[in-house]
């Protein structure tokens, strides 16, 4: 089974839980926020839409109010820079939201992995 990236969150989160990795999945950020210090804490019975809310705000406010730190998150979780230079940042909302799908697009990537290999 190769991967293959989803195009939004909601179907990044669906493939996540048809995989049965979405727990992996929560692991994944839980561990990755609390080594950039900027702890997080989702529960595992947090639902998938609730996730994705909560992860947007809390980029939205990293950007607006911790900016180094928000570069040191996207540093430790490895999001592509080009991916990063690509976005638009006139609207912050929707520049959260975009920054939100690549990490957890990056996330997602090593727990497929780490899953398959």
């Amino acid at each position: 089974m190769n991967f293959i990236t989803p195009i939004n969150i909601d179907l990044l989160l669906q493939e996540a839980e048809k995989e049965t990795l979405y727990l992996k999945l929560i692991e994944q950020i839980n561990k990755d926020f609390n080594l950039a210090n900027e702890g997080i804490d989702f529960p595992m019975s947090i639902l998938p839409e609730e996730l994705k809310i909560q992860l947007h705000e809390k980029i939205y406010r990293l950007i607006q109010y911790k900016f180094a730190e928000y570069l040191n998150l996207l540093y430790i979780i490895d999001v592509s820079e080009d991916q990063i230079k690509k976005l638009d940042g006139s609207d912050l909302v929707a520049l959260a939201e975009n920054v939100a799908f690549l990490i957890l697009k990056r996330e997602w990537q090593k727990v497929w992995f780490r899953n398959k290999y």
